[in-house]
């Protein structure tokens, strides 16, 4: 990895770990739409005015974002008129992108690896599993240098 690619990972990494507590957070059952348009007292009826929205247009935003099958664009446009900011962003499990670019580079290492043992070993050639351990090791640096 290049010092550029190292140093904007990091960064990233850094942003996700101010995100962290909101990870713990899970989406209201009815909604965020609904949930917040409750929780700051704003009628259907002042989002569809702000929003220019028929009333079924608005209720079937708050129905398509409790199913996960809204757009981020209406997201946009809600949040606007709801006097907030959408926040959107993907999260790794790992809890950081290092993480995950290592661990996706292992798993392409030891396919990679496991295919060429499998040929030497067809040819009497196979590797101890210590050898074929370090093979792999460096594999998996070299591949996650590519991701970045």
């Amino acid at each position: 990895m290049d010092g550029f690619s190292i140093n904007r990972l990091k960064l990233i990494d850094r942003r996700l770990a101010e995100c962290a507590e909101t990870q713990k957070i899970q989406t209201p059952e009815r909604g965020w739409i609904n949930t917040i348009g409750t929780s700051i007292n704003m009628t259907l009826e002042q989002l569809v005015r702000k929003q220019f929205l028929t009333r079924q247009g608005a209720k079937k935003n708050e129905e398509c974002e409790a199913s996960g099958a809204i757009s981020i664009n209406s997201l946009k446009e809600i949040a606007k008129a709801m006097y907030i900011q959408l926040f959107y962003g993907f999260v790794p499990n790992d809890d950081s992108y290092s993480n995950l670019i290592n661990k996706k580079a292992e798993e392409d290492a030891k396919k990679i690896m496991l295919r060429t043992d499998q040929n030497m070993q067809l040819k009497k050639q196979g590797n101890n599993p210590e050898r074929l351990k370090r093979a792999v090791e460096e594999l998996a640096e070299k591949i996650s240098q590519t991701y970045i």
